[in-house]
């Protein structure tokens, strides 16, 4: 990760903009307190503009400090100026001095604690508010550098498993669809070799067949042989009630797979996602349309050599889009058929395997 990468994930950044906010809200507090006015004026000079003439009304307000209080004066001009005196006894006489002076007294003020703290705590409150939105569109809280909640909807859900486990020896009973994949496997051990000469393997291959008749065995199957890389996902994970998600998941998942590459990408059930389009009640807004086309485009994407071959299992192919179908897309159809009593024979010895029988 470069610097410009690492210095644009910095929480720093985010705290900036809260701070400036919070800091100008105690600014404004403390320039509007009357308080900032007392060393400006005084009683003496009260007593000047009242001998002059130029004061209209004074408004005494005492403190709860007796007989400290905050003093009001409007002049003739329209101008107004605040100030504490230490004495309003004495303030109030002044003020008195010229009857055309009008004098007013108020009750003393008493500061509730929600008064005296209140705009503090809603600055705090507001510049925490602030940094939390920021950070949680950054991906800083609620799930780290991957990002928050809702941007893991946008996440791809296949699994991934470096070694499957399962070899061709693992699966019997379909040696004509090992034998038909041998090429693909060959392919993923040595992509460099099919290179040179120019040769293109398919892109993706559709496993066809009756439920229950090893599909998805066989895909795993052919990663284990080569050795490499096996994400798996499910047709129905692409699809959610919010539009968008599942193309932002077929995303996902390829760039995932091009960063592993030679790998294997397998979608299970993927007529629940690759279903003829037009038949939908949202037309071509539709969310699993959408994730249709997003599927399409990717496959497009991508070479035929880039060391990335995608397989798809489903028992509906009829009901497939034709675009899926094309050659540059899931170009090889292999049907898996159930076996036969030989195959059967030898299921039978794979699973009664270290067995006693």
């Amino acid at each position: 990760m470069d610097q410009k990468q690492k210095k644009a994930k910095s929480p720093f950044r985010y705290i900036l903009l809260p701070l400036i906010i919070f800091i100008l809200l105690i600014l404004s507090m403390y320039i509007n307190d009357p308080s900032r006015y007392s060393e400006e004026y005084t009683d003496q000079d009260l007593k000047q503009a009242v001998k002059e003439g130029e004061v209209a009304e004074v408004y005494i307000q005492q403190n709860q400090e007796v007989p400290t209080g905050t003093i009001l004066v409007l002049f003739n001009d329209g101008s107004q100026l605040k100030y504490y005196t230490p004495d309003l006894t004495k303030t109030e006489e002044i003020a008195e001095s010229d009857d055309s002076v009008v004098v007013a007294v108020t009750d003393v003020k008493r500061t509730t604690w929600a008064e005296k703290f209140g705009p503090y705590i809603f600055g705090v409150a507001l510049a925490i508010m602030i940094f939390l939105i920021l950070a949680a569109q950054a991906g800083l809280v609620n799930g780290g550098a991957n990002g928050g909640k809702m941007a893991n909807f946008g996440k791809s859900r296949a699994k991934k498993d470096i070694k499957t486990g399962v070899t061709f020896k693992d699966v019997a009973g379909l040696e004509e669809e090992k034998e038909e994949l041998a090429e693909v496997v060959d392919f993923l051990k040595d992509p460099q070799k099919y290179t040179k000469i120019g040769a293109r393997i398919p892109k993706g291959l559709i496993l066809t067949g009756p439920p229950g008749t090893g599909k998805t065995l066989l895909a795993k199957a052919i990663s284990g042989e080569a050795n490499v890389p096996f994400f798996s996902i499910s047709g129905s994970d692409f699809v959610e009630m919010f539009v968008g998600v599942g193309a932002a998941r077929v995303r996902d998942l390829f760039h995932d797979a091009k960063a592993n590459a030679p790998c294997i990408v397998f979608i299970d059930e993927i007529d629940a996602v690759a279903r003829r389009r037009g038949t939908g009640l949202g037309g071509g807004h539709d969310e699993r349309e959408q994730t249709l086309n997003q599927l399409l485009v990717e496959m497009d994407g991508f070479g035929v050599n880039e060391g990335i071959i995608v397989i798809a299992a489903t028992n509906r192919v009829d009901v497939l889009d034709p675009a899926i179908l094309r050659p540059g897309r899931f170009d090889r159809k292999v049907s898996v058929s159930r076996p036969d009593v030989k195959g059967r024979e030898e299921i039978l010895k794979v699973h009664t395997k270290n067995k006693p029988l």
